[in-house]
């Protein structure tokens, strides 16, 4: 049986971080006297400080029997919790109200990779920057790229097939190809694909369907990915996607072999070496951890426009 334990009105007492903080500087000064000058108090106010906080724990924190101050058992026990408690204080009033955090990062993210690491990104660095805002831009590789070379943007995401001089490779991801579950499109000759107009995936799936000797016809070539899904889950045509990015209603093609193979695709991150903000740069230590922790592949709702 659990008992809830009784809470005496005795051990409803709270700390009060001023009291805290001077008990710290007493201790790292060695006296009352140069604490006070440290904190620009008199000897009296910190001396009164230190003796309600004595007061609140029922507890001699200071031995003042020899001609120094020293802490006593208490003290030294209390001395390591005052530091955190102080510290942490500090923290959270420092990033709360520091002008320093202040400000807005644009992130560039491809469309079939926001899902899921983006999202939790976002919500970790709200917590920890709450004055600075994020603003995220979803579009095409190309586009991300191009706003990148112009400074339009601090941080961007691309899926390539390769790692470029200035980028990071934070994920490997073959290419699949993708259709209705159930489907049979993906039999007829020639192949009826769906693509949008700058997805990079496109030339790559191309050439290969010309190398493998399958005659193709580009059955919806459009800006909008809800397009491509719509005719995708009608059994319409096939697109590809990166592995893993696949939404539930959508399924990868057990084709046997009867498609070629595709190459595997880079998730890449630039600016991360560049930026002289430490703002940007806990920003990308953020997305590189969430990226990491994805040990299953990615999963996405938004999709097919690399």
């Amino acid at each position: 049986m659990f008992v809830t334990p009784l809470i005496k009105d005795r051990d409803m007492r709270n700390l009060d971080i001023t009291t805290l903080r001077s008990f710290v500087a007493v201790a790292d000064n060695g006296g009352v006297t140069r604490a006070a000058g440290f904190l620009h108090l008199t000897q009296s106010a910190v001396s009164m400080q230190l003796k309600r906080l004595e007061e609140l724990l029922g507890l001699e924190l200071l031995d003042r029997s020899g001609r120094k101050i020293a802490l006593t058992a208490s003290g030294e026990q209390l001395l390591a919790y005052a530091r955190r408690m102080v510290a942490l204080n500090d923290e959270v009033i420092g990033r709360l109200t520091n002008q320093a955090f202040e400000g807005e990062i644009i992130l560039g993210v491809p469309h079939d990779v926001v899902y899921p690491a983006i999202p939790k990104v976002l919500q970790q660095f709200n917590a920890a920057y709450p004055r600075v805002k994020v603003q995220l831009i979803s579009s095409f590789t190309m586009a991300l790229k191009e706003q990148f070379s112009k400074g339009e943007c601090d941080l961007i995401l691309t899926t390539e097939s390769s790692e470029t001089e200035n980028s990071e490779t934070l994920a490997n991801r073959p290419l699949l190809w993708i259709g209705a579950p159930g489907g049979t499109v993906w039999r007829q000759r020639p192949l009826r694909l769906a693509y949008c107009k700058h997805c990079t995936f496109r030339p790559k799936v191309i050439t290969a369907l010309d190398d493998a000797g399958i005659p193709w016809e580009m059955a919806v070539e459009t800006e909008s990915d809800r397009t491509i899904e719509a005719t995708v889950s009608a059994d319409l045509a096939v697109n590809t996607m990166m592995e893993g990015t696949e939404p539930p209603h959508l399924h990868k093609i057990d084709h046997g072999g009867a498609l070629p193979d595709l190459p595997v695709q880079r998730i890449n991150l630039y600016g991360a070496d560049t930026t002289g903000s430490q703002v940007v740069t806990d920003l990308a230590d953020l997305v590189r951890r969430a990226f990491k922790e994805v040990s299953t592949p990615l999963s996405a709702t938004h999709w097919n426009a690399a």
